[in-house]
């Protein structure tokens, strides 16, 4: 079996955006919306990439601080020169070990994130550490079972129909937990009550066939890390394929959509 974790390329911020950055900052706010947070907490953003979730609680939230973690200094430097609010503070940390105090904050945010820690038990158990009682754990993650996004999908039918072993390396295939149910038993085994899941979509609306294309071959995460892999040739016959299966307007846009699940709970 392939290894599936050997294209999850996570440095280069601005490609990161390019590819999936601008839809998840579409997201982020929707996520906010629904979660109807109380004023005045003391934030976390774990696996805050290029701070998409830490933009949009600052806008919506009003928070007292953020502190945003991520393990990736190229997604640190990026949101950095993204977001320059006082009340943020970035770092450097991992989900399943964060360098936090007990007790330090009243919620816990995570965008798109959490499927790719190697232990999601662990990383849910350090956020109801660092929680105040009471407080709120809150994350958000694409709907890669039920074929969400609708552009990486697109992607992976047309890779498998030229490499059989591109199936296996699909987000469907690696993460089958992302679905209401699994991600409410997630929250269920990690101790959290008043759980509430549901999902949130937004449009994806590609200019052309090149705006959505040019992301795939930079390398940033998954899917273009394996486009990336590619030697020209079979690069080439990738691109072919895929645009083929695109629904193309007359205009030449190409109008898709990208779904995921929200989650909301309580540390008791």
């Amino acid at each position: 079996m392939p290894d599936q974790t050997r294209h999850d390329a996570w440095q280069a911020g601005d490609s990161y955006d390019r590819y999936m950055g601008r839809w998840s900052r579409q997201l982020a706010p929707r996520f906010v919306d629904w979660l109807n947070p109380l004023p005045g907490f003391d934030w976390l953003d774990i696996g805050c990439g290029t701070g998409a979730l830490t933009e949009a609680l600052l806008g919506e939230a009003v928070p007292v601080s953020i502190v945003a973690i991520d393990p990736s200094e190229g997604f640190l430097a990026q949101a950095q020169a993204r977001v320059t609010d006082r009340r943020v503070t970035f770092g450097l940390g991992s989900a399943e070990a964060l360098p936090l105090e007990n007790a330090s904050a009243d919620a816990a945010g995570s965008a798109l994130m959490l499927n790719f820690v190697p232990d999601r038990g662990k990383a849910l158990a350090e956020m109801r550490r660092v929680l105040r009682p009471g407080g709120l754990v809150a994350f958000y993650v694409w709907d890669y079972p039920g074929g969400g996004i609708q552009f990486m999908r697109a992607f992976w039918t047309a890779a498998a129909a030229l490499d059989p072993n591109a199936r296996e390396l699909t987000e469907d295939r690696r993460f089958p937990f992302c679905t209401q149910e699994g991600l409410t038993e997630l929250a269920g085994a990690a101790g959290l009550v008043d759980i509430a899941c549901e999902a949130i979509t937004v449009p994806t609306l590609f200019r052309d066939f090149d705006d959505l294309w040019q992301p795939f071959t930079l390398g940033a995460g998954p899917a273009p890390g394996y486009c990336a892999s590619l030697p020209p040739e079979a690069r080439e016959q990738l691109r072919l394929k895929l645009r083929e299966s695109l629904p193309i307007a007359a205009d030449g846009t190409i109008p898709l959509e990208a779904r995921a699940w929200a989650l909301q709970a309580i540390s008791p």
